[in-house]
């Protein structure tokens, strides 16, 4: 790309590649997929990863559609549409992105990152698709049909398997992702005996305890915060839509107590 890259973010890159199992052919296409806009506008000559972004948008979309076709041929085509847009959004990339630490190794401009760029879904998201596409041109179809795979399967079951509408992990995701640019994090404990452990899950948004919840497994304790934080998250939002509220967490209210 013309420019040295620091050593942390080439380490990172290269890291990244390995987790995702990417053996790759060109390595100009995995920086060129983690290069944000904003670090190319400090960088002139360099091009941002926003036409791989297009590219890997089609990509998943056509490999996660072929699949359900497939493996689903009793679903209508609303249904296999439902699945599909349960695990084909921006939400999911981000999650997916934070949990392969993508944003260490994204090229961002000093603006950005000082701002907290690294963890913005927007952000995470945009390079998950740009990196799909990055192995699309780099290794072809079958690669990244596997990539997606990989990294979408278990969703992409869960979504099937239904009804998704139950799903409040997902649905205070796509709720926080869209009006805060965030992800919510989850705070897990757990006592008593291994064949008696209960677990207890705080859901956090942008530093605040927004709903707890309880339950014999992990899942169910974070399902059952995540409905308690939807809920409340999702009527103050309405409420705030017909008062005209500027859109701040504050407006949202507090985790009764």
């Amino acid at each position: 790309m013309g420019l040295p890259l620091e050593a942390e973010r080439l380490e990172a890159q290269e890291d990244l590649a390995g987790r995702l199992g990417w053996e790759i052919r060109d390595h100009s296409l995995l920086s060129h997929a983690l290069s944000h806009r904003s670090w190319c506008a400090e960088n002139l000559g360099t091009n941002s990863n926003e036409r791989l972004e297009f590219l890997g948008d089609a990509v998943l979309g056509l490999v996660v559609t072929v699949h359900l076709y497939q493996t689903y041929p009793d679903m209508s085509e609303g249904e296999l549409a439902k699945v599909r847009a349960s695990v084909v959004n921006s939400a999911a990339l981000a999650e997916i992105a934070v949990e392969l630490g993508v944003g260490e190794a994204v090229l961002l401009g000093k603006g950005e990152d000082q701002s907290g760029g690294r963890e913005k879904p927007s952000i995470l998201a945009d390079a998950m698709e740009a990196l799909i596409g990055a192995v699309y041109i780099d290794r072809g179809w079958e690669a990244s049909d596997q990539l997606v795979m990989r990294l979408l399967g278990e969703r992409i079951e869960a979504g099937a398997a239904g009804p998704g509408g139950q799903d409040y992990k997902t649905r205070l995701q796509e709720l926080c992702a869209r009006s805060f640019d965030q992800l919510p994090i989850y705070l897990v404990t757990d006592e008593g005996p291994d064949h008696a452990k209960e677990f207890e899950a705080v859901v956090e948004v942008l530093g605040s305890a927004r709903g707890v919840g309880r339950g014999r497994s992990k899942k169910q304790a974070e399902q059952a915060a995540a409905r308690q934080a939807w809920e409340a998250l999702r009527t103050s939002a309405d409420s705030k839509a017909s008062t005209g509220a500027s859109g701040r967490l504050s407006d949202f209210g507090g985790m009764e107590q």
